[in-house]
């Protein structure tokens, strides 16, 4: 079995971008820069923002952080924004999610600037992706397809099942898969909650994505010989972090399959970097 490690490309990532941020940062007189806002103190929600941080500072991205009390009001949430919309420092704008009970996330997602929006979410760039049109694309379904990109397993001509339909993960990955290209050009079935025959949509698969968040939800019966399983799932059982996918026993029956931790989670944070530069580069006007 080949272990897709996530870890490991997610660092070749980030070593070339710090090449090529350093080089335009030399051309423009200006490093791209990233506002993420945290508002209350989720002990996960910190653990994201500080290695977000981290990667800010070995890629040479700015980091423009604004932690906020978790008594921070709608109105000021939404202020701040406005004034990260207009700071020409600010390249990227990312709301570290879950936001405490009372604000109103969808609203404040919304006011974020398209261009400004790295993590993909903002209707304009849903609706982008949804037509096939260059945007900024939801990091963690992009971060999936560029492993698999990486370690050369092309889903064109594949069947693929997508487990989950949220629009952070499933929904976003569901469409990319069924794009043209050697990556993309796969029979997708999106499976969820209300999904009858989920064993024997799985069982039918090349590959199998999760992104449902249920501790070890996919065994080895639901997963044909070879087939290649992308775990999206972070779960904390007794102070463990395990996948939605059994991986002790998967990893004797798939061709390929990727850690829980160690996969998707830092490609995740590494094309939060390619975004803050891709935004970048449209604002300082260096698309190739």
């Amino acid at each position: 079995m080949i272990l897709l490690d996530g870890k490991a490309t997610a660092q070749s990532i980030r070593t070339e971008l710090k090449a090529e941020v350093a080089e335009l940062a030399a051309k423009h007189g200006r490093a791209p820069g990233l506002a993420v806002i945290l508002v209350g103190d989720d002990p996960a929600s910190q653990v994201y923002v500080r290695n977000k941080e981290r990667a800010c500072t070995e890629v040479g991205v700015l980091s423009v952080p604004h932690r906020l009390p978790a008594e921070t009001t709608q109105s000021a949430l939404e202020a701040l924004i406005a004034e990260l919309n207009a700071d020409a420092r600010v390249d990227g704008i990312l709301l570290q999610l879950p936001v405490p009970k009372g604000l109103d996330s969808r609203r404040c997602l919304e006011l974020i600037r398209p261009d400004k929006d790295v993590d993909g979410f903002h209707p304009q760039n849903m609706g982008r992706l949804a037509q096939g049109l260059l945007g900024l694309q939801p990091c963690t379904p992009a971060g999936v397809i560029e492993l698999l990109k990486r370690y050369n397993l092309p889903t064109q001509g594949k069947t693929a099942v997508v487990v989950g339909r949220s629009n952070i993960v499933g929904r976003p990955l569901s469409i990319m898969l069924s794009q043209p290209g050697r990556f993309g050009d796969a029979t997708v079935t999106l499976c969820h909650s209300r999904t009858p025959d989920l064993e024997e949509q799985c069982l039918r698969a090349d590959f199998v994505f999760s992104a449902i968040g249920k501790p070890k939800f996919v065994t080895c019966d639901m997963v044909k010989e070879g087939a290649v399983v992308v775990d999206v799932g972070i779960n904390r059982v007794d102070d463990c972090l395990v996948g939605d996918c059994d991986f002790e026993i998967l990893c004797a029956k798939a061709s390929a399959m990727t850690p829980v931790p160690g996969g998707i989670g830092p490609m995740t944070i590494a094309m939060l970097m390619k975004n803050t530069v891709q935004a970048y580069k449209e604002h300082v006007g260096a698309q190739a």
